[in-house]
């Protein structure tokens, strides 16, 4: 059975995911495409041999006649998009499969929830990591109770400082303004696969951070607004732009600057563009660093760091129990998950399966094989209603809270406020 769907957003995200329909024609098709950049749209459309007729300059238009044009659609929009082109899609009778976070507003988050509920539509939210081989493996040992009892677990989201620097200071997601809270963009995730994993809820959390490091006071001396002028720092700083992104090539993160694969257009991109800037001089403001300490309803103690600062991007984490402890990195360079034995010292390797092509870790696949499975009638075991999700959600705007007001949440009295 082959279920057709509409991608809304050509960007990183919209291609990540349309790559399944690439790869797996049989289970998935790419019936129409709403972009507004010309050239992502014209590329997207001879990718996938989409007809005029379904191409459309934006979400807007593609939903302005009221008509369903296929089953599904993949809503890939910047995320203060998200809420106001969701509830029309799920209006109209679409299953969405939604990237990430559902949106930066709190309450709209609920009230995506409820349309979803009203319409009986499926809104599922990308929470890919659950559909990696990696962390399905971690909490196929937590569960299978080889660790005992969970005491504290200590998850680490590291990001590269290339990475921060790229989606958090000169990016899309830098300004909470026009995105959200770093907490929320970055780390929904996190909140997502640990709940999944637990399997409990959250009683109390306390947060810290802030921008440490990004900011005009820390550039180098005599630096320029834009590393495409001539800048005496240039040859020192590891954020020099034309060094990072002036070449040819394709992938995260050169397709943001061009999607023309050539150096020669990212180096005309980077005069005008985003990704010029100098780091120290952009309009961002949302934390490069933040600690979130979480009490578990059953006593357990959980922190999630989130660092921009990393020389790796990967996930590192401990997992401490009463029967053994758990050391585990999730990285492109390679998976690891290891158990230390207490009472034997024993350590043992767990076999990770091979990931397939697709980003996240195969978490990107993954899901949209969940989504086509939920929408068949054969949902798996980490499918998440977007009601389980709302829970992630609420973490991260409880943990943005506690920052900004140097406060301890608890957590029931925090739901019943919505």
């Amino acid at each position: 059975m082959t279920i057709d769907t509409i991608i809304v957003g050509a960007g990183g995200r919209g291609n990540a995911y349309g790559n399944f329909a690439l790869e797996h024609p049989a289970d998935l098709q790419v019936v129409g495409i709403a972009e507004p950049d010309a050239l992502r749209r014209e590329r997207f459309i001879g990718l996938h041999d989409i007809a005029p007729s379904m191409a459309f300059e934006g979400w807007q238009e593609l939903l302005a006649s009221g008509e369903r044009k296929a089953a599904t659609i993949i809503n890939c929009t910047m995320d203060r998009m998200h809420f106001d082109s969701t509830m029309k899609m799920l209006e109209l009778g679409y299953d969405v499969l939604l990237e990430k976070p559902m949106s930066p507003v709190l309450d709209e988050n609920l009230q995506l929830v409820q349309k979803a509920e009203q319409t009986g539509c499926l809104l599922q939210v990308c929470h890919v990591l659950r559909y990696t081989p990696f962390w399905q493996a971690l909490r196929a040992v937590v569960q299978s109770g080889a660790l005992g009892k969970i005491i504290s677990v200590t998850h680490r989201e590291n990001l590269s400082f290339s990475h921060m620097a790229h989606s958090f200071v000169r990016g899309n997601w830098r300004n909470a303004g026009t995105s959200g809270p770093m907490i929320l963009s970055k780390c929904c995730h996190d909140f997502d696969v640990l709940l999944w994993i637990l399997k409990k809820r959250v009683r109390r959390l306390q947060s810290f951070g802030s921008l440490m490091h990004f900011r005009p006071e820390n550039a180098p001396a005599g630096a320029t607004e834009r590393c495409t002028d001539p800048c005496p720092a240039a040859d020192t700083c590891k954020y020099e732009a034309t060094r990072l992104y002036a070449r040819a090539g394709s992938g995260f993160p050169l397709n943001a600057v061009s999607w023309t694969p050539t150096a020669e257009a990212r180096l005309e991109a980077l005069h005008t563009g985003w990704y010029g800037r100098c780091v120290y001089f952009c309009d961002n403001d949302v934390v490069d660093h933040q600690t979130v300490t979480m009490e578990m309803e059953d006593g357990a103690t959980v922190s999630l760091i989130m660092n921009g600062q990393g020389d790796e991007e990967c996930r590192t984490m401990r997992w401490d129990g009463t029967k053994a402890t758990l050391y585990g990195k999730f990285a492109a360079s390679g998976d690891e998950i290891r158990i230390h034995h207490h009472r034997s010292g024993e350590v043992e390797t767990v076999p990770v399966i091979a990931r397939d092509s697709s980003g996240h870790g195969g978490g990107d696949f993954g899901i949209v094989r969940s989504f086509l499975n939920t929408i068949k009638g054969q949902p798996d075991d980490s499918v998440t209603t977007a009601r389980e999700s709302l829970e992630s959600h609420l973490l991260a705007f409880a943990a943005e809270e506690s920052r900004l007001n140097n406060s301890v949440i608890t957590m029931e009295e925090y739901r019943n406020r919505f």
